[in-house]
């Protein structure tokens, strides 16, 4: 068999959070990472037509790759989409990327949980009936913003970020209720890893912001057979743009992630 690598999808460079932990638990293996820059964000589309570009995406990248596991590093589309690629593709495994609420809700003090998440995750069914199975003793506040995502691939592109915006954008997430605070953020979006120095420095109090990063990278890792040794490095890991033109500062931060764009 050839060396099959393991993709990790998602609408742009978020992803690369969830990639640098599988990394680290599967360091012997190939990878494909793929940002679909020319959807850019999932948020603004309508769930019909995300979901067609998204099954269509993957029946192009399936053919081309044969992945032996594809990871989709996005809430997003993992809530509206996952359940269709498992359908369309069986033969391909696929992890998605939910928001962690169960762990919210099982270490919460206050009671008081946030998910900090894109508007197409908050008003997914998918997102509620995890709220229903999971934290039902939980006061959940879903708290979707149509920016952070964008800043957040101006953030690690290093690209200033003014800080009021930023502040105004996580300000619902905090929530008061006598002497209750809430003392949890779910990070419902894989971009938003990249801000988390910057949401603490902003943040009123101190909280625990959730990245399930890691999470996901030990399932990934649980679905797969240990690779034997080959006495040799992998091949090149590779990323692959939608848009087919990344600008530079893109390019830069693929080199810097060990990653060709081709």
């Amino acid at each position: 068999m050839p060396d099959r690598p393991i993709l990790v999808f998602d609408s742009g460079i978020g992803g690369l959070t969830v990639l640098r932990e599988v990394r680290v638990l599967m360091p012997e293996r190939r990878f494909v990472y793929v940002a679909d820059d020319a959807g850019f964000s999932y948020g603004d589309w309508e769930e019909d037509a995300l979901r067609a570009r998204i099954v269509s995406l993957f029946r192009e990248l399936l053919r081309e790759h044969a992945p032996e596991l594809a990871i989709i590093a996005c809430n997003t589309a993992t809530t509206l989409v996952l359940s269709d690629l498992r359908e369309a593709f069986p033969e391909t495994p696929f992890v998605g990327t939910v928001p962690a609420i169960k762990p919210a809700a099982e270490r919460t003090r206050s009671g008081l949980v946030s998910v900090l998440a894109t508007p197409g995750t908050v008003r997914r069914a998918y997102t509620r009936d995890l709220i229903d199975s999971f934290a039902s003793q939980c006061e959940v506040n879903l708290v979707g913003s149509k920016t952070l995502s964008t800043h957040a691939e101006r953030h690690i592109r290093q690209e200033a970020v003014p800080d009021d915006e930023i502040r105004a954008e996580i300000a619902p997430c905090f929530v008061e209720d006598g002497d209750r605070h809430t003392d949890i953020v779910v990070l419902a979006c894989t971009h938003y890893p990249f801000l988390a120095n910057v949401f603490r420095r902003l943040a009123p109090w101190p909280v625990d912001w959730l990245d399930p990063a890691e999470a996901i990278a030990r399932h990934a890792a649980s679905l797969l057979e240990p690779k034997a040794e080959s006495g040799s490095a992998p091949d090149e890991d590779i990323a692959r743009f939608t848009s087919g033109a990344p600008d530079f500062a893109t390019r830069r931060l693929m080199q810097s992630f060990g990653l060709a764009i081709v």
